[in-house]
């Protein structure tokens, strides 16, 4: 027998939200600050249910944990420009298991997407903010969905409407005006059950397609500057949810209330449907305009000051030169350069009046503070003697760009008898010169260098279990029989992993090149993951070359060597890379299996001259299933270093050959560790989301790239921080 539902309750959650909308709206005369922009319970800036055309700021990265009836939210949301949005989302079905009992046990389904949203033109007097976005793209499309949104601000109301095609529509308030133009956009394909095969491809046969529905709603700021009230009208009815769970919806009004207490947190509690609560958790940062944490552990800048023997009172022209009044102590100076300036010397040299200091830094992130606190040391014990200071970075015997700051210019500068302009007209960085030079020191050779760290390796979102990890301890080395011809190598132990969880290896049509991978994290816990011996050089002004040969990564063993173009000055580069490699024994230790791969790309990099810096690159080749096609990478690089980047991979392979996933993607960012830590370091935390591990789109992970290697040329780098100079 049908349960029988009394009618007048439904009409109780809309009387509700009504009234508290009225609440809100007559309250107006005691808050006229603006609402800021908050999350909503799929990670980006929206209402509760719905987005908005609002952004975060430039450069955030918010966590948002959200959950209602039957869905948990994990959200993780990118702002890498002003005006481009991403959100990258697991989605936890808790009426529906993954899989087989024996695979995934008691664990629920997870299903992936990703959403794009890009603002059209920012808010004006008489125009509202203006955006466009997709949901779910790129994924399995059961929430797939397009729509256009508008904000206006009115006193302390933010208030957005906007129109929805999919899942945000699925009301259907009218019929699709794109209709008239062809019949093909009246209807939209239901996504069924068995499209899971299909996860991944971006949908774009459905998009734009069916009914749309109305949504919108209003932000509004109590006169307690912590609580925002939202009221939505949801343009979802929740009669076709995916996976066929069709949830119960008595109003189509959502109400909440969100507590800020400062902008890194949001806290939220709505109710929806007319019939379920929902609760979520925002924990939201800065990272790309973050400043350095303060460095109580690094030394002290040195304070310029005539050197030994030479006469405080002289200055100008009347100052005896070091050179006449006590020899330097160039082995003392170089060893202040390494604990002061964090520059490794290599070699001392002049030309004129004009100091060379080789070698390369190691501690400081900006180069333009490595050269400032160089010339700081080099000014204190040589006085006046040199007009020129310059810093040759020379990294694996490869000298790849001299940074040079006029001496009078920079104690100028430090002084603050001129501006950063004039300091800017009087740096230089320019690709390493050739011209012959007087040798002044050079310092004694070290062939053997290595250190401990620990290693982390993760799998999210598998059938097996959401988190897949491996954690092990790590000891790098390598041996310099030249400055450029050197043995490299790791040895790992294995602390803990739950690799023992993972049961499921999806099938394939492809080799097993990449989805072995429990074999190789299981099979031993000592492992040799890299041993290469390597032989590099500068071929030519700007051209740089590589070669290699050994056990290249954890999987493949081989020969190759890359060859790089980056002309100084530019912003493109190009690279080609070619190698002949082999499988490796999954204990990873000396033993190789049969397959064996010939596999390389040819790489376009471009550093786009905008206001935000955004570099792309587009990696052409052959890949290690034999599959072949093209790699877009583009990322936003802060001028802090902070980089948020996304890939995808599209070859000849097709998507039912592929498998889940279809192609090759995923998002990344890099953190610079000298934002967080007391102590200046180059050393950088990365994630690296990629949602599955297919045998398709797969690079062979080589240890060096000659385009990082090379990033002392970056000249809009070096500039923009420039004012580090005198830090």
């Amino acid at each position: 027998m049908n349960p029988v539902f009394e009618r007048a309750p439904r009409a109780r959650p809309s009387r509700l939200a009504v009234t508290a909308l009225a609440l809100s709206l007559s309250s107006a005369l005691h808050a006229q600050q603006a609402p800021p922009a908050t999350a909503s319970e799929w990670g980006g800036i929206g209402l509760l249910q719905t987005p908005t055309a609002r952004m975060g700021e430039d450069g955030d990265l918010a966590f948002t944990a959200s959950h209602n009836t039957n869905y948990s939210r994990y959200n993780l949301t990118l702002q890498p420009l002003p005006w481009v949005e991403a959100t990258y989302r697991y989605i936890n079905v808790t009426n529906l298991r993954y899989g087989h009992r024996e695979v995934s046990g008691s664990q629920n389904y997870k299903d992936k997407s990703i959403d794009f949203k890009v603002r059209l033109w920012q808010e004006s007097r008489w125009l509202p903010e203006m955006a466009f976005g997709v949901r779910d793209v790129g994924g399995t499309g059961f929430f797939a969905s397009e729509y256009v949104v508008a904000n206006k601000r009115f006193g302390p109301v933010d208030a957005s409407l906007g129109l929805a095609t999919g899942y945000i529509g699925n009301r259907g308030d009218f019929s699709n005006p794109l209709g008239a133009l062809d019949k093909r956009f009246k209807d939209r394909r239901p996504i069924a059950n068995s499209d899971i095969v299909n996860a991944g491809r971006f949908g774009v046969s459905n998009m734009f397609k069916g009914p749309v529905g109305i949504f919108g709603g209003i932000t509004y700021q109590t006169p307690l500057d912590e609580l925002l009230v939202k009221v939505e009208y949801d343009g979802n009815d929740y009669r076709r949810e995916p996976r066929g769970f069709n949830a119960k919806q008595t109003s189509p009004i959502n109400v909440g209330l969100v507590y800020v207490p400062n902008r890194n947190v949001e806290i939220a509690a709505a109710w929806e449907r007319g019939q379920t609560a929902m609760f979520s958790l925002t924990l939201r940062g800065n990272p790309g305009h973050s400043p350095s944490a303060p460095k109580p552990f690094d030394p002290p800048p040195v304070r310029i000051a005539p050197p030994a023997g030479q006469d405080v009172a002289s200055t100008g022209s009347g100052a005896a030169p070091a050179s006449e009044a006590q020899p330097p102590d160039w082995p003392a100076i170089a060893s202040q350069l390494r604990s002061n300036a964090g520059f490794r010397v290599e070699r001392i040299s002049r030309r004129g009046s004009e100091l060379f200091v080789d070698g390369y830094q190691y501690r400081y992130l900006y180069p333009a503070k490595g050269l400032g606190r160089a010339s700081r040391v080099l000014a204190s014990t040589l006085g006046d003697e040199y007009d020129w200071y310059t810093l040759r970075t020379t990294r694996l015997g490869m000298p790849t760009a001299d940074m040079s700051v006029n001496r009078e210019a920079f104690e100028g500068f430090l002084e603050g008898r001129i501006d950063e302009d004039t300091l800017r007209r009087s740096t230089e960085l320019e690709a390493a010169g050739t011209a012959s030079r007087e040798t002044l020191y050079e310092a004694r050779n070290r062939p053997f260098g290595g250190g401990f760290n620990i290693g982390y390796r993760q799998n999210l979102g598998g059938p097996d279990g959401f988190i897949l990890y491996q954690v092990a301890a790590n000891y790098s080395g390598s041996l310099f029989f030249r400055p450029n011809l050197w043995l490299t190598g790791t040895v790992s132990a294995d602390l803990f992993n739950n690799y023992d969880k993972f049961k499921y290896n999806a099938p394939s049509r492809l080799p097993r090149v990449r989805t072995d991978l429990r074999k190789y994290m299981v099979t031993s816990d000592i492992m040799m993951p890299n041993l290469q011996v390597n032989v590099a050089g500068r071929l030519g002004r700007d051209l740089y070359g590589i070669a290699y040969a050994g056990y290249l990564e954890w999987m493949y063993a081989g020969v190759g060597g890359e060859l790089l173009y980056r002309p100084m000055g530019e912003r493109w580069a190009v690279s080609a890379n070619l190698n002949r490699v082999q499988q490796r024994d999954f204990d990873q230790h000396w033993g190789l299996r049969d397959y064996r791969i010939t596999t390389g790309h040819a790489t376009l990099y471009y550093s786009f001259d905008a206001r935000e810096r955004v570099i792309g690159s587009v990696s052409v080749g052959q890949y290690l299933a034999g599959d072949r096609g093209a790699t877009i990478d583009i990322a936003r690089v802060f001028n802090n270093g902070v980089t948020m980047g996304a890939y995808a991979t599209k070859t000849n392979v097709s998507s039912r050959d592929f498998g889940e996933g279809s192609f090759d993607k995923g998002i990344y960012f890099s953190i610079p560790m000298d934002g967080i830590l007391p102590r200046s370091t180059r050393g950088r935390a990365a994630l690296n989301w990629n949602p599955l591990i297919r045998d398709g789109g797969a690079m062979l992970g080589r240890k060096y790239s000659l385009y990082s290697i090379t990033g002392e040329r970056d000249e809009r780098f070096f500039y923009d921080n420039l004012r580090s100079i005198e830090d």
